[in-house]
């Protein structure tokens, strides 16, 4: 008879000893495959277990052909050995994969919307309903339901059957793999569901402590259901009134003024860009007609708060207004610039080329098409020189 895996048999053991089979490497990972272990591997929408072989971090389990096998941070060398469970990371997945049960159940029982696929994660976790959708207060009696029976402390506990019992009993379950063999381990909340599961659990709906469903979301003809539970619950209020306290600070007003204020300040916000929108396009027509009448055929400008895109715009406004003339427009800090080389259609010069020219001299690098190149520098203290070499290219020409 094969023997039960103590993670299954004593789920609230928290180390053991025991011992290495054999060792080994898969994909450049070191493994120990364990005659017994405290730690659950990888299943049923649940997680693999993390911990420790002696002084080694066990960062994940699987089953492998029938072993138990630990994939770790470093290798192990074969012999008796303690393996220690991290409880708090387990027992944070017992409560959700419990919680799942008794959602699962009451929704189906209750409400009439079987679960579809479920789904463990590190901070929250979620069921697919096939129900299409589901009204706020659909989700409310829902929650209230589930927080009644986590009141009611329902035992929670497993026993393993052989199929021809199996078949005879009222049991939630998606259908045994194909050709299984051997007994079936079913999960029980006494009263409320049977459940074909491998998994860990509590022992008493009261250790759920609290289900709070956080979302939905429309998933393949059904509705995703987010909730949290337990610990997470906890930990997520504390965020949250945090959050809140920041708000408060920030804004200057209550908890209950707080959606407002951010509303308001957001209304503000977008004023301000539309009104800085506004202010910019009048600068770069500004910028654009006046170095248009400035003398010579080339000239120049920089400014320090200019980004690129500022750049770009004002060079084609300034192409617009002055074909006839080019431009070396820069922006930025001297190790951290921009610049812009730009001629109009009537100025005989290779743009392109001494755009490259440029980039090499201020350290930096760029490009473009036509009559127009832009780059990045980190030497824009040269752009005198740069500018003389544009000078050149055009007395040149």
């Amino acid at each position: 008879m094969k023997k039960t895996p103590s993670y299954e048999k004593e789920p609230y053991l928290r180390e053991l000893e025991t011992k290495i089979i054999s060792v080994g490497t898969d994909n450049g990972l070191p493994y120990a495959d364990l005659e017994d272990s405290v730690l659950y591997p990888e299943g049923g929408g649940q997680p693999g277990d993390k911990g420790w072989i002696g002084s080694i971090a066990v960062v994940d389990v699987r089953r492998s052909e029938g072993a138990l096998r630990h994939y770790l941070e470093a290798p192990v060398e074969p012999g008796v050995c303690k393996v220690v469970l991290d409880w708090q990371r387990r027992f944070d997945h017992m409560q959700q994969h419990t919680a799942q049960h008794l959602l699962t159940a009451i929704a189906e029982d209750r409400f009439g919307w079987p679960t579809t696929a479920f789904h463990l994660g590190e901070s929250g976790s979620d069921v697919e309903l096939d129900v299409p959708s589901l009204e706020a207060q659909e989700l409310a009696d829902l929650e209230e339901a589930v927080a009644a029976e986590i009141r009611a402390a329902r035992p929670v506990g497993s026993k393993r059957v052989a199929l021809q019992g199996f078949e005879k009993l009222n049991v939630r379950t998606r259908g045994l793999p194909a050709g299984h063999k051997g007994t079936i381990r079913l999960v029980e909340i006494e009263e409320i569901d049977l459940n074909t599961c491998g998994g860990t659990h509590v022992q008493s709906t009261a250790e759920l402590e609290s289900l709070k469903i956080t979302s939905t979301e429309p998933m393949r003809g059904g509705t995703r259901v987010y909730f949290i539970a337990g610990t997470r619950v906890r930990r997520r209020l504390g965020e949250e009134l945090q959050r809140s306290s920041e708000l408060r600070s920030l804004l200057g007003v209550p908890d209950s003024e707080i959606s407002a204020a951010v509303r308001s300040r957001f209304d503000q916000i977008q004023e301000l860009i539309h009104r800085e929108k506004s202010l910019r396009e009048e600068l770069i027509e500004m910028s654009a007609e006046a170095l248009s009448h400035r003398p010579g055929d080339l000239v120049n400008l920089h400014l320090k708060t200019a980004d690129p895109g500022f750049l770009q715009q004002l060079a084609r406004q300034f192409t617009h207004r002055a074909p006839g003339k080019a431009a070396l427009l820069t922006g930025g800090t001297d190790a951290d610039g921009f610049f812009v080389v730009v001629a109009g259609d009537q100025v005989n010069c290779d743009v392109q080329s001494l755009g490259r020219q440029v980039a090499m001299l201020l350290h930096g690098r760029g490009g473009g098409s036509g009559r127009v190149f832009q780059g990045r520098a980190t030497r824009l203290f040269k752009r005198k020189e740069a500018l003389a070499l544009f000078q050149l290219e055009l007395e040149r020409d």
